[in-house]
């Protein structure tokens, strides 16, 4: 295995039982299904790394990262994993929830601006480029609560099929971007 061809692909949410279930955590929901679906096998591949304030998942040259550290700082974990496996920042796909997309919408972007997620800000502050792959999930917003609790809520029961459904497309997206390249995967999926 080639340190050269290593992947980082980080999950952006909030750690604890709290937030397990909260709109900011789709990142996390999606690794688990994504690697449950690699490997046939639930949780047991996640371990805990205190020297990444992380949880890790290796599989072939695919090392992928749940953060530990709260959403606004997870740049710091990201960047000391980057340093550590020498991948440069366009060797990092991340996958996080988006107010502005509908739930079950998801667009692929590469080069640009945090968009005024304080996720991806801290991520594009802590390793000095924007030059990283995104994979924005869309979560809805609403009307009445303000972003910053809206986030941190639950799906309604009503949503449950929608992000079952959700969560399914994005591990397929992240998995066509691996094989096929994030050009195909974005002309399929920002439609």
């Amino acid at each position: 295995m080639k340190e050269d061809k290593k992947i980082i692909l980080v999950g952006l949410g909030n750690p604890g039982k709290d937030y397990e279930q909260s709109r900011h955590n789709i990142g996390f929901m999606i690794l688990d299904h994504l690697l449950k679906k690699m490997t046939a096998v639930n949780d047991s591949l996640w371990k805990k790394s205190s020297k990444f304030n992380s949880e890790i998942a290796q599989v072939n040259d695919l090392i992928m990262v749940k953060p530990l550290s709260f959403m606004n700082e997870s740049g710091k974990a990201v960047s000391a994993i980057l340093n550590f496996y020498k991948i440069p920042p366009f060797g990092l796909y991340v996958i996080h929830d988006d107010l502005d997309l509908p739930l079950g919408k998801i667009k692929i972007s590469i080069d640009r601006g945090s968009a005024g997620h304080k996720g991806v800000q801290s991520i594009i502050s802590a390793v000095g480029s924007k030059n990283f792959v995104r994979i924005r999930v869309g979560i809805g917003k609403s009307a009445k609560t303000p972003a910053e609790r809206f986030v941190l809520k639950p799906f309604l029961s009503a949503e449950k099929g929608k992000l079952k459904t959700t969560i399914k497309k994005a591990a397929e997206a992240v998995e066509m971007i691996l094989k096929e390249g994030v050009e195909k995967a974005s002309s399929f999926y920002n439609q």
